[in-house]
């Protein structure tokens, strides 16, 4: 599952779908973990972007959060940290 609170940035729909094709491999490893959400947050200060995602499965839950002046780059990062935290944990089980 998968929920974007935007706050305060405007996104087009394109910018939406662009973010969801960037986070797939992340919720498809999420998924084979089990009980799986992820909740980002974005927030405009200035012209900085911070982003921040809440991660919760079945082995935890974990937060992120990324402050860059574009907001492509900084989902960029979320999704790297996430995919990289995801695949530790789905070869690593608890």
């Amino acid at each position: 599952m998968f929920t974007l609170d935007a706050g305060n940035v405007m996104l087009k729909p394109s910018q939406r779908r662009q973010m969801n094709t960037w986070l797939k491999r992340a919720m498809r490893l999420g998924e084979r973990i089990g009980d799986f959400a992820v909740r980002i947050t974005m927030h405009r200060s200035g012209k900085a972007i911070q982003i921040e995602a809440d991660v919760k499965n079945s082995r935890g839950a974990v937060a992120f959060r990324s402050r860059q002046n574009d907001w492509q780059d900084a989902v960029r990062e979320i999704v790297r940290m996430l995919t990289a935290h995801l695949h530790d944990q789905l070869i690593h089980p608890a």
